[in-house]
């Protein structure tokens, strides 16, 4: 079955299959050295996070400016109207919830 789907994979990406087998072996050695060295990075990435505090912070501080770079910030007038719908509709909703109430306890006066 899995040698039924690797083929389709090489039929659908038109990659020749000596290739497609050649990456597999590579990343099944990848993943051994990857085990063998396990005990090493660990050691080493504690030390680094120590050392590398203010890089960290510089790297975060410079991904936090990009990304408001791409962000669609709405000019005056949208933020006109959107500040007016949303006072509106709070309006909106108040006047309703104060005339159920109102019927609520008119209601319950002629019950008592």
């Amino acid at each position: 079955m899995a040698e039924v789907r690797k083929r389709k994979e090489v039929e659908n990406y038109k990659i020749d299959e000596t290739q497609f087998h050649k990456n597999e072996k590579n990343k099944q050695s990848k993943n051994s050295k990857k085990k063998e060295n396990h005990k090493d990075t660990l050691v080493k990435s504690s030390s680094e996070e120590k050392k590398s505090l203010w890089v960290r912070f510089r790297i975060f501080c410079h991904g936090v400016k990009s990304e408001t770079k791409k962000v669609h910030w709405p000019t005056k007038k949208d933020m006109l109207k959107y500040s007016v719908a949303t006072v509106l509709f709070i309006v909106f909703c108040s006047l309703f919830f104060y005339v159920i109430d109102i019927i609520f306890a008119l209601v319950q006066s002629l019950f008592r």
